[in-house]
């Protein structure tokens, strides 16, 4: 399986969105175990998502910073 295909696929999955056709979660895992790049960058694609929630989550519990005062 070509990378990119794997890349889309990893992101598809960290949507929760359906793997593209042709792509199962068993392949996607056997090619992610063996292609050290693929790897790297589901985990920081992976680890971007995490941020990207807590940052959601940060702003809609009144966490964020209130910018207008920054303008």
């Amino acid at each position: 399986m070509h990378c990119s295909r794997v890349r889309t696929a990893v992101s598809a999955r960290l949507d929760g969105e359906e793997l593209p056709p042709g792509v199962t979660g068993g392949l996607l895992d056997a090619h992610l175990a063996g292609c050290a790049d693929c790897r790297l960058w589901s985990e920081r694609a992976s680890a971007l998502d995490g941020l990207l929630d807590r940052l959601r989550r940060s702003t809609a519990y009144g966490g964020g910073e209130d910018r207008s005062r920054h303008q």
